[in-house]
């Protein structure tokens, strides 16, 4: 969905090192970026590219996908559920209900404590990461609001023991009553853009269509389209393939 709106598409080194140089020359990749052991031993570089990503998330527009979407749940009474792995709050701003949406990696709109202190989640609303795009380094570096220490992004990163899930724990109550209470009725997953190297995403939408028979998993991927005989896969980008299958 973002990759649509004008964000950088990470799978792969290519689209990634496309989107920070400055990290293509450290010979790093996404994987090795998205580690919260930066905020511990080169704490400038972890805030530069959460920072910057902050930034671009900030100024960034959905597009019409997202339009054509709220479109069509207000047609089925609002009932519906948004299950998504991005970080990037595009649906919020696109004008989707927060407590009908799931971020199982969390947001990078909202701050934690690197020490945890008092397990408290907070909004980055007040915060602005000035980044030196040259030197690829934070100017400033967010503080706990509560003790002082480090604050980092709400995030689940890789080899990440230090997460507070505790907002997405909450969101995750809402969304399994949700299953909960339409598993009897007729369901239409449609899952875009979703990989295989993080399958978070994948995985649910084909766990539900075995689960429930009355559900069916639309999905629109321009890679990794391959469905089981049950479902309906498109090979096309998320923007075009909402706009075939409702126009």
């Amino acid at each position: 969905m973002g990759v649509d709106s004008g964000l950088p598409d990470f799978r792969g080194n290519e689209g990634f090192w496309k989107a920070y140089p400055p990290i293509k020359k450290l010979g790093l990749d996404f994987a090795d970026m998205a580690n919260p052991k930066w905020f511990s031993i080169n704490l400038s570089l972890a805030w530069a590219f959460y920072g910057h990503r902050l930034n671009l998330y900030r100024d960034t527009t959905p597009h019409d996908g997202f339009r054509i979407l709220l479109d069509l749940v207000k047609t089925k009474n609002d009932n519906y559920f948004i299950f998504t792995s991005n970080v990037d709050g595009q649906f919020q701003k696109a004008g989707f209900a927060q407590d009908k949406i799931y971020e199982v990696h969390g947001s990078i709109h909202h701050l934690q404590c690197t020490k945890n202190c008092k397990n408290k989640i907070w909004e980055a609303k007040d915060e602005y990461i000035e980044v030196d795009m040259e030197k690829f380094e934070a100017i400033n570096i967010p503080l706990c609001e509560n003790c002082g220490a480090i604050a980092r992004p709400n995030i689940l990163m890789f080899g990440d023991f230090s997460w507070n899930h505790k907002r997405a724990t909450k969101q995750e109550s809402k969304y399994n009553k949700w299953i909960k209470q339409n598993k009897n009725k007729k369901i239409a997953i449609i899952e875009i853009g979703a990989g295989k190297d993080i399958p978070t995403i994948r995985n649910e939408g084909n766990l539900l269509s075995k689960k429930y028979t009355n559900t069916k998993l639309i999905r629109i991927n321009p890679r990794d389209f391959e469905v089981d005989k049950n479902g309906i896969g498109l090979a096309i980008g998320g923007l075009d393939g909402l706009r075939e299958i409702l126009k």
